[in-house]
């Protein structure tokens, strides 16, 4: 395959799917407004667009693992692309600087063992934070853009635990502010 600078379209999807989590948060905002004001219907309608953002947004996951895929092979016979083209710098974090998602799959289920198989959110992740400690990098303990007071890297680990709950790792039953690893989870963790 001749491929010009894979890693731009990688760094576009990090970028989409950054600025996805930024529109979950929103909603998330919106419906917690309205639940607490009472609008039942107004939470009502933020959960079903958080559902159908979060559908898409595991699509997204998905074309880019699948474009990761496609590209993992070196070209062969062609050292560097022509400029003819370059991409715009879109001012957004670069590819590789902050921890990726799967890097906090294994702490998070080891954790949760820990714990005796589930915790409150904020206890696991902050046990995830003190795990990870020498993994994460500077740009982790940033903030979102989206939210001041959130580090990048526990969005990143509630990100994380989204997939692990796809995957059939941690429960998805589990009552609201609660993580809880599942019969798999704990298989996955004895291998």
């Amino acid at each position: 395959m001749i491929q010009k600078n894979v890693t731009s379209v990688s760094a576009a999807f990090d970028i989409v799917l950054e600025e996805i989590e930024t529109e979950i948060d929103f909603v998330n905002q919106v419906g917690s407004r309205a639940f607490e004001e009472r609008d039942y219907e107004k939470a009502k309608e933020a959960l079903e667009q958080v559902g159908l953002v979060t559908a898409f947004r595991s699509k997204v996951v998905g074309l880019k693992k699948e474009w990761d895929e496609l590209t993992a092979a070196e070209p062969e016979g062609i050292d560097e692309a022509p400029e003819a083209t370059s991409r715009r710098d879109l001012g957004r974090l670069q590819r590789g600087l902050r921890t990726p998602e799967p890097e906090f799959r294994l702490p998070i289920l080891k954790v949760l063992a820990e714990m005796g198989d589930s915790g409150k959110t904020a206890e696991v992740l902050d046990r995830v934070g003190e795990f990870m400690a020498n993994e994460l990098q500077d740009v982790d303990h940033q903030p979102l853009a989206s939210n001041a007071n959130l580090p990048r890297w526990r969005n990143t680990a509630m990100w994380a635990r989204q997939a692990l709950v796809a995957d059939g790792l941690m429960k998805q039953d589990s009552p609201r502010g609660v993580w809880e690893i599942s019969d798999k989870g704990r298989q996955e963790l004895e291998q």
